[in-house]
């Protein structure tokens, strides 16, 4: 059955920020066809597109006077074991929850993922930024992912290396922004019942303190892990069902190791973690360390703001707009500049 096209759509229910900016077009697809069914269609083939998933990673600053695409396509499966390294290759369309395929994977005995749990957003998103958590990122399990070309309709696997992924970037938000279509996406996971020499990473964040705290003694599963992580992004993060927002709005930025030791001379308590190339500073900490955790703007208490608990997250109190939204990470950056010289920029895509 052929798609439906809906015009003026708001798109309230399909942003996390909760911000009522009005679609020209709006349709669903729930597979790679109805996806080329809605490509051939001459409204669609004229305006602008947009793909959306859970609508997590996003700032809408205006009306978007095209045609807004939500994929919806699910399916979670195993498609192969390898019993020489114990892995096995699990396949889940671009629609279906990133939480969810996590949940999905420690069910079916699986490891790989756990650090990732409770991200936001959808399955086919993941790919796109190289989403990353807690000293784990997509590309350490990413085997291939599927897609469909906007022009031609054409499918077409990528492979890791194609994908070109770095922190919190891929091909797809450059090279290839907007030309193709993520449907599914497979990943290469441990099977934990088997001695495959994969032991969960706890060493990030407050994982390994999170598990004593629970009561978990030696090696944690990675159930355990996994609810760790949990427990500590709901304590850390507000729910988007409560207050509208998009989770982590800023990179962490990478500094060459004589920056970080410069700034580190003028403050000592500053964190840093190595990477290849400098060191990553936490983005929350600066900001929080600039003055703007937990400040509110607009009228009455506020209309949004910084959240008080992680100064990471812009969150939407209620009746905020884009604009608005737009104009305190500004603020942000320019204030962080201004007392560190340091560059922050924004993780959510502005639109």
């Amino acid at each position: 059955m052929m798609p439906t096209l809906e015009e003026n759509v708001s798109l309230r229910p399909y942003n996390t920020f909760g911000l009522d900016v009005q679609a020209r077009y709006f349709a669903r697809f729930a597979s790679a066809d109805e996806l080329r069914q809605l490509l051939q269609l001459p409204e669609v083939q004229a305006a602008e597109r947009l793909i959306l998933g859970g609508g997590s990673n996003l700032l809408l600053t205006q009306d978007f006077d095209g045609v807004v695409l939500r994929n919806e396509i699910r399916g979670l499966e195993i498609l192969s074991e390898d019993g020489d390294d114990h892995t096995a290759l699990v396949r889940a369309g671009a629609g279906e929850s990133w939480h969810g395929l996590v949940e999905y994977s420690l069910d079916q005995g699986l490891s790989g993922i756990e650090n990732l749990s409770l991200i936001p957003g959808t399955v086919g998103a993941a790919p796109l930024q190289n989403i990353g958590a807690y000293g784990a990122e997509l590309r350490d399990t990413f085997d291939h992912l599927e897609a469909v070309a906007m022009a031609t309709g054409a499918g077409r696997v990528f492979t890791a290396p194609e994908c070109g992924f770095g922190y919190r970037e891929s091909v797809f938000k450059h090279k290839l922004k907007g030309q193709f279509v993520v449907t599914a996406v497979v990943l290469r996971l441990h099977r934990q019942a088997r001695p495959s020499g994969y032991a969960p990473n706890v060493r990030y964040g407050a994982i390994a303190e999170t598990l004593a705290e629970m009561g978990v003694a030696g090696e944690p599963t990675p159930h355990e892990v996994s609810r760790a992580v949990v427990h500590i992004r709901r304590s850390k993060l507000p729910d988007p069902a409560e207050i509208g927002n998009a989770g982590s709005f800023f990179k962490n930025p990478e500094l060459s190791q004589a920056a970080f030791d410069r700034l580190k001379a003028q403050y000592p308590n500053l964190p840093g973690y190595p990477v290849p190339g400098g060191v990553k500073v936490p983005a929350g900490w600066l900001i929080e360390q600039a003055g703007w955790k937990g400040l509110r703007r607009g009228p009455g208490t506020g209309t949004h703001g910084v959240h008080d608990r992680q100064a990471l997250v812009l969150v939407n109190h209620g009746g905020a707009t884009g604009q608005e939204l737009r104009a305190l990470a500004e603020d942000i950056i320019a204030a962080v500049r201004q007392q560190f010289a340091v560059e922050l920029h924004p993780e959510v895509n502005i639109l």
